[in-house]
């Protein structure tokens, strides 16, 4: 059977911890920050997990 291939376009938008969980950027950062709250903006700097029901498809994606 065939190796199976990354899908690049995910590969370079998450990260996967030393403990096996996937890591993804947060959304609304991009534009119009002028109207968003100092707290939610910092937030939005933090990395977030992707929803165990993503991540069984990301995994597999990735070739993990």
């Amino acid at each position: 059977m065939p190796k199976l291939k990354t899908r690049k376009g995910i590969a370079k938008r998450i990260r996967v911890t030393a403990n096996g969980k996937l890591m993804r950027a947060h959304a609304w950062k991009s534009h119009m920050l002028e109207h968003k709250k100092q707290k939610n903006k910092r937030a939005y700097k933090q990395l977030q997990a992707v929803s165990p029901r993503d991540a069984k498809q990301v995994r597999r994606a990735l070739g993990i």
